[in-house]
Protein backbone atom coordinates (compact mmCIF):
# COMPACT_ATOMS: atom_id res chain seq x y z
CA UNK A 1 0.00 0.00 0.00
CA UNK A 2 1.57 3.43 -1.12
CA UNK A 3 1.86 5.54 1.97
CA UNK A 4 3.41 9.01 2.99
CA UNK A 5 3.16 11.53 5.50
CA UNK A 6 3.78 15.03 5.25
CA UNK A 7 2.71 18.09 8.05
CA UNK A 8 3.23 22.06 8.64
CA UNK A 9 2.74 24.44 10.98
CA UNK A 10 -1.21 25.41 11.02
CA UNK A 11 -2.00 29.37 12.23
CA UNK A 12 -5.28 27.87 12.98
CA UNK A 13 -4.37 25.65 15.69
CA UNK A 14 -0.89 27.07 16.64
CA UNK A 15 1.44 23.38 16.40
CA UNK A 16 2.61 21.17 13.79
CA UNK A 17 -0.23 18.97 12.08
CA UNK A 18 1.30 16.13 10.92
CA UNK A 19 -1.17 14.08 7.95
CA UNK A 20 -0.68 11.12 6.46
CA UNK A 21 -1.89 9.92 2.98
CA UNK A 22 -2.84 6.46 2.10
CA UNK A 23 -2.86 5.35 -1.28
CA UNK A 24 -2.52 7.17 -4.80
CA UNK A 25 -5.55 7.44 -7.06
CA UNK A 26 -9.67 7.53 -5.63
CA UNK A 27 -12.16 9.71 -4.18
CA UNK A 28 -10.35 11.28 -1.37
CA UNK A 29 -11.40 10.24 2.44
CA UNK A 30 -10.78 12.14 5.44
CA UNK A 31 -10.54 10.59 8.80
CA UNK A 32 -11.02 12.50 11.66
CA UNK A 33 -9.58 10.14 15.16
CA UNK A 34 -11.13 8.91 17.84
CA UNK A 35 -10.90 10.73 21.65
CA UNK A 36 -7.55 11.87 21.87
CA UNK A 37 -5.79 9.94 19.49
CA UNK A 38 -3.35 11.06 17.00
CA UNK A 39 -3.41 10.89 12.89
CA UNK A 40 -1.98 7.38 12.85
CA UNK A 41 -4.96 5.64 15.16
CA UNK A 42 -6.50 4.20 12.48
CA UNK A 43 -3.33 2.58 10.96
CA UNK A 44 -2.60 0.76 14.46
CA UNK A 45 -5.59 -0.23 15.12
CA UNK A 46 -6.42 -2.08 11.20
CA UNK A 47 -8.80 0.10 9.98
CA UNK A 48 -6.40 1.16 7.25
CA UNK A 49 -5.40 -2.15 6.50
CA UNK A 50 -9.17 -3.45 6.55
CA UNK A 51 -9.23 -0.64 3.52
CA UNK A 52 -6.39 -1.87 1.97
CA UNK A 53 -8.39 -3.89 -0.64
CA UNK A 54 -10.26 -0.28 -1.50
CA UNK A 55 -6.86 1.93 -1.21
CA UNK A 56 -4.93 -0.39 -3.48
CA UNK A 57 -7.35 -0.63 -6.15
CA UNK A 58 -7.56 3.05 -6.53
CA UNK A 59 -10.99 3.20 -5.77
CA UNK A 60 -10.17 5.74 -2.73
CA UNK A 61 -7.31 7.69 -0.94
CA UNK A 62 -7.40 8.02 2.46
CA UNK A 63 -6.50 11.18 4.68
CA UNK A 64 -5.75 10.80 8.34
CA UNK A 65 -5.09 13.88 10.47
CA UNK A 66 -4.86 14.90 14.32
CA UNK A 67 -7.18 16.43 16.61
CA UNK A 68 -7.04 18.78 19.33
CA UNK A 69 -9.63 17.21 21.32
CA UNK A 70 -7.48 17.22 24.44
CA UNK A 71 -7.18 20.78 24.36
CA UNK A 72 -10.78 21.14 23.57
CA UNK A 73 -13.84 18.97 24.50
CA UNK A 74 -11.71 16.71 26.50
CA UNK A 75 -9.80 18.96 28.65
CA UNK A 76 -11.58 19.76 31.73
CA UNK A 77 -9.14 22.35 33.12
CA UNK A 78 -10.18 25.19 30.68
CA UNK A 79 -13.39 27.21 30.53
CA UNK A 80 -16.19 25.85 28.19
CA UNK A 81 -15.97 29.00 26.43
CA UNK A 82 -12.27 28.24 25.83
CA UNK A 83 -12.85 24.94 24.10
CA UNK A 84 -15.56 25.83 21.76
CA UNK A 85 -12.91 28.88 20.63
CA UNK A 86 -10.35 25.91 20.07
CA UNK A 87 -13.14 23.87 18.13
CA UNK A 88 -14.12 26.64 15.81
CA UNK A 89 -10.38 27.10 15.57
CA UNK A 90 -9.96 23.21 14.36
CA UNK A 91 -12.59 23.41 11.78
CA UNK A 92 -11.17 26.65 10.00
CA UNK A 93 -7.73 24.36 10.51
CA UNK A 94 -9.83 21.69 7.98
CA UNK A 95 -11.38 24.09 5.81
CA UNK A 96 -8.79 26.62 5.50
CA UNK A 97 -5.22 24.20 5.52
CA UNK A 98 -6.57 20.42 4.80
CA UNK A 99 -9.02 21.11 2.14
CA UNK A 100 -6.68 23.23 0.46
CA UNK A 101 -3.57 20.20 0.58
CA UNK A 102 -5.95 17.72 -0.41
CA UNK A 103 -7.16 19.42 -3.39
CA UNK A 104 -3.48 20.12 -4.10
CA UNK A 105 -3.04 16.69 -4.02
CA UNK A 106 -5.51 15.01 -5.81
CA UNK A 107 -4.95 17.62 -8.66
CA UNK A 108 -8.72 18.98 -8.59
CA UNK A 109 -11.56 20.40 -6.46
CA UNK A 110 -13.31 17.14 -6.42
CA UNK A 111 -15.28 17.25 -3.08
CA UNK A 112 -13.89 15.43 0.24
CA UNK A 113 -16.07 12.79 2.16
CA UNK A 114 -15.54 12.85 5.44
CA UNK A 115 -15.33 9.85 8.14
CA UNK A 116 -14.67 8.61 11.77
CA UNK A 117 -15.90 6.71 14.31
CA UNK A 118 -16.72 8.10 17.74
CA UNK A 119 -15.99 11.50 18.42
CA UNK A 120 -14.32 11.17 15.05
CA UNK A 121 -17.91 10.83 13.97
CA UNK A 122 -19.39 13.63 15.34
CA UNK A 123 -16.29 16.10 13.35
CA UNK A 124 -16.33 14.07 10.33
CA UNK A 125 -20.79 14.81 9.91
CA UNK A 126 -20.28 18.24 11.74
CA UNK A 127 -18.43 19.60 9.34
CA UNK A 128 -20.24 18.14 6.49
CA UNK A 129 -23.21 19.48 7.37
CA UNK A 130 -21.96 22.87 7.65
CA UNK A 131 -19.78 22.80 4.45
CA UNK A 132 -21.18 20.72 1.98
CA UNK A 133 -20.22 23.13 -0.53
CA UNK A 134 -16.39 21.43 0.45
CA UNK A 135 -17.76 17.59 1.21
CA UNK A 136 -19.30 15.40 -0.76
CA UNK A 137 -20.88 13.40 2.19
CA UNK A 138 -19.58 11.32 5.52
CA UNK A 139 -19.44 8.02 7.06
CA UNK A 140 -20.45 8.88 10.61
CA UNK A 141 -19.85 5.25 13.06
CA UNK A 142 -21.13 5.88 16.77
CA UNK A 143 -21.38 8.95 16.73
CA UNK A 144 -23.46 11.30 18.99
CA UNK A 145 -24.53 14.30 17.52
CA UNK A 146 -25.71 16.35 20.69
CA UNK A 147 -22.40 18.64 21.12
CA UNK A 148 -24.03 19.27 24.80
CA UNK A 149 -22.60 15.43 24.93
CA UNK A 150 -19.15 16.80 25.03
CA UNK A 151 -19.37 20.07 26.52
CA UNK A 152 -21.45 19.83 29.85
CA UNK A 153 -24.35 21.24 29.45
CA UNK A 154 -22.17 24.92 28.48
CA UNK A 155 -24.16 26.30 25.14
CA UNK A 156 -23.81 29.95 23.68
CA UNK A 157 -24.16 30.69 20.08
CA UNK A 158 -21.16 29.02 19.00
CA UNK A 159 -21.92 25.70 20.04
CA UNK A 160 -25.37 25.86 18.72
CA UNK A 161 -23.62 26.13 14.98
CA UNK A 162 -21.77 23.32 15.98
CA UNK A 163 -24.33 20.95 17.01
CA UNK A 164 -25.82 18.96 14.40
CA UNK A 165 -29.13 17.93 15.78
CA UNK A 166 -29.76 21.69 17.02
CA UNK A 167 -28.31 23.23 13.61
CA UNK A 168 -30.35 20.94 11.31
CA UNK A 169 -33.65 20.53 12.75
CA UNK A 170 -33.25 24.56 12.23
CA UNK A 171 -32.18 25.03 8.85
CA UNK A 172 -34.15 26.43 6.11
CA UNK A 173 -31.71 28.28 4.17
CA UNK A 174 -32.37 28.54 0.61
CA UNK A 175 -28.96 27.58 -0.71
CA UNK A 176 -27.39 25.28 2.38
CA UNK A 177 -30.74 23.17 2.35
CA UNK A 178 -30.69 22.45 -1.03
CA UNK A 179 -27.43 21.56 -1.66
CA UNK A 180 -27.36 19.08 1.45
CA UNK A 181 -30.65 17.35 -0.57
CA UNK A 182 -27.87 16.89 -3.26
CA UNK A 183 -25.50 14.98 -1.37
CA UNK A 184 -26.16 11.31 -1.98
CA UNK A 185 -23.10 9.61 0.07
CA UNK A 186 -24.79 10.00 3.89
CA UNK A 187 -23.87 7.07 5.93
CA UNK A 188 -24.83 7.25 9.62
CA UNK A 189 -23.75 3.62 11.74
CA UNK A 190 -23.54 2.24 15.26
CA UNK A 191 -23.98 -0.83 17.48
CA UNK A 192 -26.19 -2.06 20.12
CA UNK A 193 -23.97 -3.75 22.30
CA UNK A 194 -21.54 -2.36 24.68
CA UNK A 195 -21.10 2.09 24.72
CA UNK A 196 -23.13 2.30 21.68
CA UNK A 197 -25.92 4.77 21.72
CA UNK A 198 -28.23 3.61 18.81
CA UNK A 199 -30.80 6.75 20.09
CA UNK A 200 -27.96 9.25 18.89
CA UNK A 201 -27.97 7.81 15.22
CA UNK A 202 -31.66 7.59 14.83
CA UNK A 203 -32.10 11.27 16.44
CA UNK A 204 -29.84 12.55 13.65
CA UNK A 205 -31.52 10.05 10.82
CA UNK A 206 -35.09 11.21 11.54
CA UNK A 207 -33.59 15.31 11.50
CA UNK A 208 -32.39 14.55 8.00
CA UNK A 209 -35.87 12.61 7.32
CA UNK A 210 -37.64 15.53 8.43
CA UNK A 211 -35.40 18.08 6.14
CA UNK A 212 -35.84 15.63 3.08
CA UNK A 213 -31.75 15.14 3.28
CA UNK A 214 -31.07 11.53 1.35
CA UNK A 215 -29.12 9.36 4.11
CA UNK A 216 -28.53 6.12 5.31
CA UNK A 217 -28.80 5.32 8.77
CA UNK A 218 -28.33 1.67 9.81
CA UNK A 219 -27.71 0.20 13.68
CA UNK A 220 -25.98 -2.90 13.26
CA UNK A 221 -26.94 -6.00 15.91
CA UNK A 222 -25.72 -6.35 19.55
CA UNK A 223 -22.43 -8.24 18.81
CA UNK A 224 -21.34 -4.59 17.80
CA UNK A 225 -19.66 -2.96 20.70
CA UNK A 226 -18.13 0.57 20.36
CA UNK A 227 -14.41 -0.61 19.56
CA UNK A 228 -12.15 -1.13 16.56
CA UNK A 229 -13.56 -4.38 15.52
CA UNK A 230 -16.75 -2.72 14.92
CA UNK A 231 -15.38 0.07 12.71
CA UNK A 232 -13.07 -2.16 11.21
CA UNK A 233 -16.16 -3.81 9.71
CA UNK A 234 -18.15 -0.68 9.45
CA UNK A 235 -16.03 1.09 7.67
CA UNK A 236 -15.25 -0.85 4.80
CA UNK A 237 -18.95 -1.91 4.03
CA UNK A 238 -19.87 1.66 3.66
CA UNK A 239 -16.34 2.59 1.73
CA UNK A 240 -18.11 -0.45 -0.53
CA UNK A 241 -21.57 1.46 -0.91
CA UNK A 242 -19.86 4.76 -2.21
CA UNK A 243 -17.78 2.80 -4.91
CA UNK A 244 -21.63 0.75 -5.72
CA UNK A 245 -22.75 4.76 -6.48
CA UNK A 246 -19.90 5.10 -8.18
CA UNK A 247 -17.63 7.05 -5.99
CA UNK A 248 -17.54 11.03 -5.91
CA UNK A 249 -17.80 11.94 -9.95
CA UNK A 250 -16.02 14.23 -11.27
CA UNK A 251 -18.55 16.51 -11.46
CA UNK A 252 -19.19 17.36 -8.31
CA UNK A 253 -16.44 19.72 -7.62
CA UNK A 254 -15.97 23.05 -5.39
Amino acid sequence: MHKRQEGWWSPHVQRPMPIAIYGHFGFPILLFPTAMADFLEYERFGLIESLRPWIEQGVCKVYTINSVNADSWLNPHIPPRERIVRHIAYNRYVTEEVIPFIHADCRGHILVLTAGASLGAFHAANLFFQRPDLFAGTIALSGVYDLQAYSGGYFDEDCYFNSPVHYLANLNDGYWLPLLRRRQWIFLACGQGPYERPEATLQLSSILTAKGIPHVADVWGAEYAHDWPTWRVMMPHYVERVRQMGGVPVEYCC
